[in-house]
């Protein structure tokens, strides 16, 4: 999330330059001009060495996918809950496409890992101005008012909250800790690619229209919907929907289209690059989403909400709810689902 990210770019500003970007050799001289090349900036090297991260192979690439027809929806805020970069309200058409499921689980990200030997950027240290830091991501911490996240030393999707902590027992629970640029290695991996944000909100009102929540404008039904905060955030938690952190996929009913856990559980990684304003600028997107890159603080779309989610603050679970972190920053409660478009 925005004032997240903010608090968090200390420690993953430079995890991008770990890809080790070397500077491009100078061009020979010649007779005529000298052969000036492009150096790659920090992103673009990233997304360099995921594309050459070989395919997963013998795969059907729609297995536990939901086959999505698409079509056109209104797509924005619907409440006074709304916040202002959810307007203006405005009609969107997205193509047919298939989504995960569910949310990408511990087991399917490290087979992955097995098979190619990917490591996060959580996982690798830093070197900022000469300065070494320690592998690590960011964790909740609600005893602390004035800074709820905090940097551990050692946390990373195979131990979420740092050394002590395991993902053993929660197989089929959604990976996290992962930064944007991991869920696009995976995607590279399996041949699918993160959604846009107008397929997720499309794909996450499952064929309702106008409401706040995909199951209605109901929020009593809340808890029997989606994992989420109940109780005075973030000092009390009611757990009336049985779970304090992540639940395992799949444990709350899916949604009109058979997608689960869309609203909370974690918060989902999208393709677009976020700016407050994007409805507003719709003509400025490339293929159907917002690619520009403007600097390494650029933040990613995140969507879905998640367990830290509530009433009293950010109410992430409904339909048209949007934040944003940095694509290098990995979180305990971010996840990421994939689509795959036929040609």
């Amino acid at each position: 999330m925005k004032h997240i990210a903010k608090r968090a770019i200390l420690f993953f500003f430079l995890f991008l330059g770990l890809m080790g970007c070397k500077k491009t050799p100078k061009a020979k001289e010649t007779q005529t001009a000298p052969i000036v090349e492009k150096q790659l900036s920090a992103h673009e090297a990233y997304l360099l060495e995921i594309s050459k991260i070989p395919r997963k192979e013998d795969m059907d690439p729609t297995q536990d996918m939901i086959q999505i027809k698409g079509g056109t929806f209104m797509m924005g805020g619907v409440s006074d809950q709304a916040r202002r970069d959810e307007f203006p309200r405005h009609s969107e058409t997205v193509g047919p496409f298939w989504m995960d499921r569910t949310e990408v689980t511990n087991a399917q990200f490290k087979e992955f890992v097995d098979a190619t030997g990917y490591v996060t950027i959580a996982e690798k240290e830093a070197f900022i101005e000469g300065q070494r830091y320690d592998p690590g991501a960011l964790v909740f911490d609600g005893s602390n008012p004035q800074m709820w996240w905090k940097f551990q030393k050692g946390a990373n999707w195979k131990q979420p909250y740092g050394p002590g902590s395991s993902i053993a027992g929660k197989e089929n629970h959604p990976v996290v800790q992962l930064a944007w640029y991991d869920a696009m290695a995976y995607a590279h991996w399996v041949g699918k690619r993160l959604p846009t944000e107008a397929e997720w909100e499309y794909a996450a009102r499952g064929g309702s229209q106008g409401t706040k929540y995909f199951w209605g404008d109901d929020f009593a039904q809340a808890t029997q919907n989606a994992n989420f905060h109940q109780g005075d955030f973030p000092v009390e938690n009611l757990l009336e929907d049985r779970f304090e952190k992540t639940a395992k996929v799949g444990s709350f009913p899916p949604n009109g289209f058979g997608l689960f856990d869309m609203a909370g559980n974690v918060w989902e990684w999208c393709l677009d690059t976020y700016y407050p304003n994007a409805y507003e600028m719709l003509e400025r997107r490339e293929d159907g989403y917002f690619k520009k890159y403007l600097n390494p603080q650029q933040q990613k779309v995140i969507r879905g909400g998640s367990f830290l989610c509530s009433e009293s603050y950010c109410t992430g679970y409904r339909a048209s709810a949007r934040m944003s972190s940095t694509p290098d920053t990995g979180l305990e409660h971010t996840g990421f689902r994939l689509v795959y478009v036929e040609d």
